[in-house]
C-alpha cells in the first residue's frame, strides 16, 4: 500500500471515525474488508466512495445465488470460437484459444494496469464453498485458466470490499480471513449529516420535519423491508421538486406524499397506508 494514499472519505459520503480506520487498516494489512449491516446503510456506496478518493478504478462484482466461482474469474466463449469456426469471417485465429478467453470481474481487477478497488456485492448470497474458494483466490492472488494452462497473476493487489447483508451466516475460515465491520444504521444526527451533504441548502424546517417522518416510519408495524437513506434521499427530492408540498403538512401529521418513494413493496405500502391513516385526517 502506498502510505500516503489514505482514506479520509468522499464528496457525497459521510464518514465516521472508526469506519475510516477500519479501510485504512484494511489496506495496509492488505486484507478484505468485510462490511454487514441491514439495507441502506451504505455499505456498497463506501466501495464508491473509496474509488473516487483515491482515485482507483472501481470493479463490482454483484454475487448471485447461481454464481460459480469460475465465472467471477474468467469466461471461455467457446460459442464465439464456434461461429468463428463455422463462417470464417473473423479477424481472430481460432486456433488460438486465449482469444476467446473474457476476464471476469476478479480477473478485471487482476490483469488491470492500475491498482482497482474491487466490490464483492451481497456475499451472503452465494454458497459456503464459493466463498472460501474466492478466498483462497485473494489470498493467493492469482488463478489457472486450465483451458490454455496459464497462471493470471494479479499484477496489483486489488482493495477489496465485501458486503453482506446477513441474511445467512458465512463460514468460519471465511470471517477468520477478513477484516469486519458492522454499519449501524445513521442516527437522525448522522441523517441530518448525510442530507446536507446531498442537498447543501436544505432548510432545517424541511430537514427535520422529513427526518422525523422518516423514522417514525421505519418504526410502522409488519413492515418488511423499512426504507432506507436512499430512499429518504429521494423522497426529499420529490418534496423539494413539488411546488404544491408545504413542511407544515407533515409536521402537523397531515398527508404524507409519495408514500410509494419510501415503500417500494405493496405489502409493506399497503400497511403504511393503514398505520397512518389516523394520523393524516
Amino acid at each position: 500500500m502506498d502510505n500516503q494514499k489514505q482514506f479520509k472519505g468522499a464528496s457525497k459520503y459521510v464518514l465516521d471515525e472508526e469506519l475510516a480506520k477500519i479501510v485504512n487498516v484494511s489496506m495496509a494489512l492488505e486484507m478484505p474488508l468485510l462490511l454487514k449491516g441491514e439495507p441502506g446503510t451504505g455499505k456498497t456506496m463506501l466501495a464508491h466512495a473509496i474509488a473516487e478518493s483515491l482515485n482507483m478504478p472501481l470493479i463490482v462484482l454483484n454475487v448471485k445465488s447461481s454464481m460459480k466461482l469460475l465465472d467471477a474469474l474468467y469466461q471461455y466463449d467457446t460459442l464465439t470460437r464456434l461461429n468463428d469456426s463455422r463462417f470464417g469471417d473473423s479477424k481472430r485465429d481460432v486456433s488460438d484459444i486465449e482469444q476467446y478467453i473474457r476476464m471476469g470481474k476478479i480477473g478485471q481487477a487482476f490483469v488491470s494496469d492500475k491498482r482497482t478497488v474491487l466490490l464483492i456485492d451481497e456475499i451472503d448470497k452465494a454458497d459456503t464453498d464459493f466463498q472460501d474458494d474466492m478466498l483462497d483466490v485473494l489470498d493467493q492472488m492469482q488463478f489457472d485458466i486450465i483451458e490454455i494452462d496459464k497462471t493470471i497473476k494479479a499484477r496489483h493487489r486489488p482493495v477489496i470490499v465485501i458486503t453482506s447483508n446477513a441474511k445467512k451466516d458465512l463460514s468460519d475460515p471465511f470471517l477468520g480471513r477478513c477484516n469486519f465491520h458492522h454499519i449501524a444504521f445513521p442516527d437522525p444526527e448522522m441523517m441530518r449529516m448525510i442530507l446536507n451533504v446531498h442537498f447543501p441548502d436544505l432548510s432545517e424546517k424541511l430537514a427535520s420535519a422529513a427526518i422525523g417522518v422518516f423514522y417514525r416510519l421505519r418504526e410502522l408495524r409488519g413492515i418488511e423491508k423499512k426504507p432506507a437513506t436512499r430512499e429518504l434521499i429521494n423522497w426529499v427530492r420529490a418534496l423539494r421538486l413539488d411546488p404544491d408540498f408545504k413542511t407544515e403538512n407533515i409536521e402537523k401529521g397531515g398527508t404524507i406524499p409519495y408514500m410509494g418513494i419510501l415503500f417500494k413493496k405493496s405489502m409493506d405500502f399497503n400497511l403504511a397506508i393503514q398505520q397512518t391513516r389516523g394520523v393524516r385526517r
